[in-house]
């Protein structure tokens, strides 16, 4: 018998908050299938309040995001959903603001946000459905981009070996100045060198909206993996063209046209530190880690 359940995941993020959908359908014979129904994306870029305006989201962003969430929940009525959660990453767990922000949006909305730390958000990030690629002996670099934070994640023959969070996030690069940029990629440099010497044949899997913009304007097919000189050559074309033609010739939304460049440059980055010379890109993250947490802790 086939039984179809219904679940939301709010992502809020330093660049853009999401809302997705999904149905799970649920049979006797086989594993759970996890199958989106329906993504909402709304560029409200806390980020820029937080890493620039003194670690305070503004008013107006605040009620931006109190519209958002009744927005939200009206669309996960008409869907039916069952079960949702929120959660909120990077800018808002460092607002000075931030928890007054959830108790407002909770009292004007009724929607719980749970800000989340660093290795909380890895921890959801990984528990997405990577089993069909990091199956087998090689080993993987999971680097998931956000606007404030990306997380790392090391599998080396199916198991997890370390993981870490660095506040290396596109919105919080564009909005530092270049000698704290150069301090954090050192940082991040160090830690994959170190995690990763003794391990061969590194591939990188890349999760978040700029890698899944690329991968789409590659015409790879699905589950195909992006060169590292492919992926070089686009940075080098997109880092050479203005923000205006990034939006009128390439069709990127306002709020992609800039955090593509410092995101590109830190999935590259990842790459030549590791060794890898493949990025898998699977079309997974945070809101999907969230829904496959709030279905197996129903059970």
């Amino acid at each position: 018998m086939l039984e179809i359940k219904k679940f939301a995941a709010i992502d809020i993020g330093s660049n853009a908050i999401r809302l997705l959908i999904s149905n799970v359908i649920v049979s006797e014979d086989r594993e759970p299938q996890f199958k989106k129904s329906s993504l909402v994306r709304v560029p409200i870029r806390l980020g820029a309040d937080v890493f620039v305006n003194e670690g305070i989201i503004s008013d107006a962003n605040i009620t931006r995001m109190v519209n958002a969430m009744e927005a939200f929940k009206l669309l996960m009525n008409v869907h039916g959903v069952e079960k949702y959660k929120a959660c909120a990453t990077s800018a808002m767990r460092e607002a000075s603001n931030g928890l007054e922000v959830t108790e407002e949006i909770l009292s004007k909305t009724g929607v719980k946000i749970d800000v989340i730390g660093g290795k909380e958000e890895a921890a959801i990030i990984s528990s997405t459905d990577l089993n069909e690629l990091i199956e087998g002996d090689n080993s993987y670099l999971y680097v998931d981009v956000g606007g404030g934070s990306t997380e790392f994640t090391l599998f080396s023959k199916g198991e997890i070996i370390s993981s870490k969070s660095f506040k290396m996030g596109t919105v919080r690069l564009l909005s530092n100045k270049k000698s704290v940029n150069k301090e954090i990629f050192a940082n991040v440099e160090k830690w994959i060198k170190k995690n990763t010497k003794d391990l061969k044949r590194v591939s990188l899997i890349g999760s978040g909206g700029n890698i899944n913009k690329i991968f789409k304007m590659s015409g790879r097919a699905e589950g195909k993996p992006i060169s590292f000189i492919y992926l070089n050559a686009q940075y080098q074309f997109l880092k050479n063209m203005s923000y205006d033609d990034r939006i009128s010739e390439l069709s990127l939304n306002p709020d992609r046209a800039d955090v593509i460049i410092p995101a590109t440059k830190i999935y590259l980055s990842a790459m030549k530190w590791s060794g890898a010379r493949k990025i898998y890109v699977p079309k997974i993250g945070l809101s999907d880690g969230i829904i496959k947490t709030l279905y197996y802790n129903a059970l």
